[in-house]
């Protein structure tokens, strides 16, 4: 078969197959994966194509340069003392896990820090993606949008010091990288904004793309993988909101998310062809479910009772948004791979990260009313039950600190 009719047969599989698929509440990022693996199990090394490794790079850089460009500085002051402390049971959280993969796996204390990371950190780009179609009320909303986002801010920290820590030498020169980088940004941005985009009129979105990628690549180079490069050059993007306001504008996010709504399925599909087949064995399955059913019900547990008990919010609400917060699939698929590539991890472990983080994904679709989907949407869809019933009117807004 012809190269180019595969990409064209590839593309319109990964853009309406799992689309297709979520009437059955299966997440389309679900589906492409799988996808993936059923290619890598039919084709062998034929689906490592460049090409598809580009496209995904695009599409987890554009994932998270939209999350980056999601950080809101005001909302998470507004509600910095219930962040702080979410974040000092978070720390606690990731110290007891790494803990326990050190005494109980026999893994380093880098990898069982990664180990950690992979568990318990929600992927805040592919939640907020999908966050308007999951029926919550706009405090829930801002909850977990906040939660997600100074959860991510501490993850990569934390991902970008492991990952150096064991060369002294070279922590230092990327932690010089990265200031050079941040300080670099936002004066790339400015000089963009004032000599190229007067004279390039609805240039703003394609020069935000391409500093985004450039930062990715720079990350990568330095060891810490492109999200790291991607978030920070769209929160850089985000505080020159106001000197120049079309950068980040409502307008240029939305389009973001549509232009990482069609290169994601490539990052999925690509995170399945690396599925090794050692993976593949029933001792990683069991692994698997037994983390799922140890660490996901602490998760939600564990949300639920902060939630509850020290902020006095209603039942429902505190068990919506900690369900929300329960997928971890880019994330976990991310440090899952460089725990296997850079650390030796077994096949066992793995394969038991896939799964574990497949079937977190799905719990949301699963307990909230409305399915997952990549694609943005203009709003929160009407249940069919609201639609027999009559009942169109949006749930009334609450202030987050109410």
């Amino acid at each position: 078969m012809r190269q180019d009719l595969v990409y064209l047969l590839l593309i319109f599989g990964l853009l309406v197959v799992p689309r297709a698929l979520q009437r059955f509440n299966l997440p389309a990022p679900i589906t492409s994966l799988l996808l993936g693996l059923a290619a890598m199990l039919a084709f062998g090394d034929r689906v490592q194509d460049p090409v598809v490794a580009l496209l995904s790079t695009i599409g987890i850089s554009s994932l998270f340069l939209f999350a980056g460009l999601e950080v809101d500085p005001a909302a998470l002051r507004r509600g910095a003392t219930k962040l702080g402390v979410h974040l000092v049971i978070r720390a606690a959280g990731l110290v007891l896990v790494g803990w326990l993969g050190m005494r109980w796996a026999g893994l380093g204390w880098q990898a069982a820090a990664l180990l950690a990371l992979a568990l318990l950190t929600p992927s805040t780009g592919f939640i907020l993606d999908t966050l308007e179609r999951l029926g919550l009320a706009e405090d829930e909303r801002f909850w977990v949008t906040s939660k997600a986002i100074i959860g991510e801010l501490m993850a990569l920290a934390v991902m970008f010091v492991v990952l150096q820590a064991g060369d002294p030498v070279q922590l230092g020169i990327s932690t010089a990288w990265m200031v050079g980088m941040v300080v670099g940004l936002p004066l790339l941005f400015i000089a963009l904004g004032r000599w190229v985009a007067p004279h390039a009129p609805g240039s703003e979105f394609s020069l935000l793309v391409m500093v985004g990628l450039v930062a990715a690549y720079i990350t990568y180079r330095l060891g810490v993988y492109y999200l790291v490069g991607a978030f920070i050059a769209g929160f850089v993007a985000r505080m020159l909101r106001i000197r120049i306001p079309r950068l980040a504008s409502d307008t240029n996010i939305h389009a973001l998310r549509l232009f990482a709504t069609f290169f994601v399925p490539f990052y999925f599909f690509h995170a399945g062809t690396g599925i090794s087949r050692d993976a593949l064995t029933w001792e990683a399955g069991l692994l698997g479910l037994a983390l799922t059913a140890a660490v996901l019900p602490l998760r939600v547990a564990m949300g639920w009772l902060q939630r509850r008990w020290l902020f006095g919010e209603a039942r429902g609400a505190s068990l919506n948004v900690s369900v929300a917060l329960a997928p971890t699939l880019v994330f976990t698929l991310v440090l899952a791979e460089i725990l296997y590539n850079r650390f030796q991890v077994s096949g066992t472990l793995f394969g038991a990260l896939i799964l574990y983080t497949t079937l977190n994904t799905l719990l949301p679709s699963l307990l909230l009313r409305t399915p997952f989907d990549v694609a943005p949407a203009g709003g929160p869809a009407a249940h069919p039950e609201d639609r027999m019933n009559g009942s169109h009117d949006p749930v009334p807004a609450r202030h987050p600190d109410d």
